[in-house]
């Protein structure tokens, strides 16, 4: 396996990946020559500097894209058609259309690909989707997905993070986890009502989000916000309500308060029930940061090696958040400001049945 980019997320698979067995790091891309330089020296990993050498070295089986947005899709398509399996960063592409493509010629080539959501190996998160599953709920009728943390929170020189052209903004790199949940959970969306995108320190990208989402039958409120100096770091917290109960969800604990229990796991009684992170999380073979982060590349491996054929976040799921992403910014016009609502363009709304029926 190869890693590209070594930034923050890069460094984070790069290390967890070289922990894990069954894993041999054959090299390392970045641009920057000092980043790759001082970690050759202390890792004795090989270091190039160009995404391309990397991925022409003999033997090569999978890759780990980890640089900005708007350099995934020449990375992934040049690996792809290379016959390497791929795990790339969040989000996938600036289009779903081109996420759609990759997706189609991964299907094509037989290759494994993986996207980090790493909120769906969030063992919380995964309770939550497995009572939703067994209907335990009921019908569900509406649900919120919220993200707050303190990334943005004075002006600042801004990194790509904060250069739209580049994939930054908190649409595209704080609530695409929120959204992709929600894929997860009740599948594509099927509009957005309205949406606004705000400002508060940033120039050019927006530190707030907030949209009314339609999944079917199931309505949906988004509220994002990377300027919230409140948080001592990015908090995601997911709360359903049916006509049998309400279920909410963050990275530490599941509440469940259920008005019967007919449809629920074993386990799940009439009233409030609470189950905490540290009971629901399975050992992981390498921990670092989270043993979220671990078991995604773990998942990642088993399916490369054969061992599992479970698929999570596949690029074509990934494309299902795209489209959410693309529908939200039509919504607010495509403008960063704190201007009213926009009515989403009527077109949008069937985007990603269009894009799944391509996929």
């Amino acid at each position: 396996m190869a890693v590209i980019g070594l930034g923050k997320m890069g460094l984070s698979h790069l290390a967890i990946a070289n922990g894990l067995p069954g894993i041999e790091i054959v090299a390392m891309a970045d641009s920057a020559p000092l980043v790759g330089s001082a970690l050759a020296k202390v890792t004795g990993l090989k270091h190039v500097s160009d995404a391309k050498d990397a991925l022409a070295i003999d033997g090569l089986e999978a890759v780990i894209v980890a640089t900005p947005t708007i350099s995934h899709e020449a990375i992934v398509r040049d690996a792809l058609s290379r016959g390497i399996h791929v795990f790339c960063e969040k989000p996938l592409t600036l289009n779903e259309q081109v996420s759609v493509e990759l997706a189609a010629l991964a299907d094509e080539k037989g290759l494994v690909t993986q996207v980090g959501y790493h909120n769906r190996f969030v063992a919380v998160f995964g309770e939550m989707k497995r009572l939703l599953d067994a209907r335990a709920l009921g019908r569900v009728s509406h649900v919120t997905a919220e993200a707050y943390g303190p990334v943005v929170t004075r002006p600042s020189k801004p990194t790509w993070r904060g250069k739209a052209e580049l994939g930054g903004g908190a649409l595209l790199d704080y609530a695409a986890h929120p959204l992709n949940l929600l894929n997860w959970y009740f599948g594509a969306s099927t509009g957005c009502d309205s949406a606004i995108l705000s400002s508060i320190f940033s120039k050019g990208v927006e530190d707030e989000v907030y949209a009314s989402l339609r999944y079917g039958d199931v309505s949906g409120q988004l509220s994002v916000n990377w300027s919230d100096s409140s948080q001592r770091k990015m908090t995601t917290q997911i709360t359903v309500w049916g006509d049998r109960g309400k279920l909410y969800a963050d990275r530490q604990e599941l509440r469940v308060f259920l008005t019967d229990a007919i449809d629920a796991p074993a386990g799940y009684e009439e009233g409030w029930n609470v189950r905490y992170t540290t009971d629901l999380t399975q050992p992981v073979e390498f921990y670092i940061r989270g043993e979220e982060y671990s078991a995604q590349l773990e998942t990642f491996r088993d399916r490369v090696s054969g061992k599992s054929k479970e698929v999570v976040n596949s690029f074509a799921d990934a494309a299902m958040t795209d489209a959410t992403i693309r529908m939200i910014r039509s919504a607010a016009g495509g403008d960063v400001t704190v201007a009213r609502p926009v009515a989403a363009n009527d077109a949008k709304r069937g985007l990603l049945s269009r894009v799944l029926g391509r996929s």
